[in-house]
């Protein structure tokens, strides 16, 4: 994402999904029509924060580079560079991985 000139505005977060294990558990392999769509992803741009009621700026919790946990349909899928995003508010992520 570093070669694109796209940010995202006050408290909203760019999110790149990331792929989820092609076997079950039992050793199954999964074909891609049956596959959810993985609930975890990688931030890769975030917003510079929301305003509070005083108008001060509130800067977000998570950084790019995070890893992430996000709601089954959080947020606005996007192609940005041929690459399939999700854009969605910070709010919407419920916590950092590692």
């Amino acid at each position: 994402m570093a070669d694109s000139n796209f940010r995202p505005l006050h408290d909203r977060v760019v999110v790149k999904r990331v792929d989820s294990e092609e076997k079950s558990k039992g050793g199954i392999i999964i074909p891609d029509t049956a596959k959810e769509k993985p609930q975890e992803g990688e931030v890769i741009a975030v917003g510079s924060g929301a305003r509070d009621e005083s108008g001060k700026l509130v800067p977000l919790d998570v950084k790019v580079g995070d890893r992430v946990l996000f709601g089954k349909w959080s947020g606005t899928e996007v192609k940005l560079n041929g690459q399939d995003l999700l854009i969605m508010k910070e709010a919407d992520i419920m916590g950092v991985i590692g």
